[in-house]
């Protein structure tokens, strides 16, 4: 059996805790992997849809192309999907052609939701401070399903999820620090207030990946 990792300490897989001893001996199914990378499809999506009907900015990819959508005439979807093309060959590179396929059929539904949800629901008004809390939240949800199925969402987040398989470098650490230089961005285009609540998104989104994205902790690919 696999060594069992806590605390940076390895430990024999058969004295593991049983539950961590199940999630590395049982591997997803091919309809589980399904199931969680659309539920992962519909956070993102979702979260992206409230950040954009407040004016906000997030991290990641996400946030470069919610950013963009307020300079450039283009749907978020289109942008999402755009930005993403160098980085799905960074994932198949890097990360192996099981990883690059998921998260490029993961980023295509993204990109297809987003152009349906102006069309399923209206979002007339939503508080900054709410949509930066819950779209964040929502965002970093997506992210990390993505995660646990072997895939990323786009962008920032295969590179994250590259330095955590390589180095070891916490996923919401790494993502963090490249959502800080996004935001500063965003400075140039978006009211500094509104850039402030970017600020609550961006940290919701990254500690969701700190508090449940930890390697060694689970081994489902």
């Amino acid at each position: 059996m696999r060594p069992f990792q806590r605390n940076g300490r390895v430990t024999p897989a058969s004295t593991a805790p049983a539950s961590v001893r199940v999630s590395a001996g049982m591997p997803h199914t091919v309809l589980e992997d399904a199931y969680g990378l659309t539920a992962g499809v519909l956070f993102a999506a979702i979260g992206i849809a409230m950040l954009k009907a407040a004016g906000l900015v997030t991290g990641g990819v996400a946030g470069i192309a919610l950013l963009m959508s307020y300079v450039v005439a283009l749907p978020v979807g289109t942008l999402f999907m755009a930005i993403n093309l160098p980085f799905f060959l960074f994932a198949y590179l890097f990360m192996g052609w099981r990883f690059a396929v998921k998260s490029v059929l993961g980023s295509v539904m993204i990109m297809a939701l987003l152009q349906l949800i102006p069309h399923a629901f209206i979002l007339n008004y939503v508080h900054p401070a709410f949509a930066a809390l819950i779209g964040g939240t929502l965002c970093g949800m997506g992210v990390l399903a993505f995660a646990r199925h072997g895939a990323g969402l786009g962008g920032t987040g295969i590179v994250t999820m590259w330095l955590s398989k390589r180095f070891g470098i916490n996923p919401g650490r790494s993502q963090l620090a490249i959502d800080c230089v996004i935001l500063l961005m965003s400075l140039t285009v978006v009211s500094p207030t509104l850039v402030g609540w970017s600020a609550l998104s961006g940290v919701a989104l990254s500690a969701m990946m700190m508090t449940w994205h930890k390697p060694g902790r689970y081994e489902c690919s």
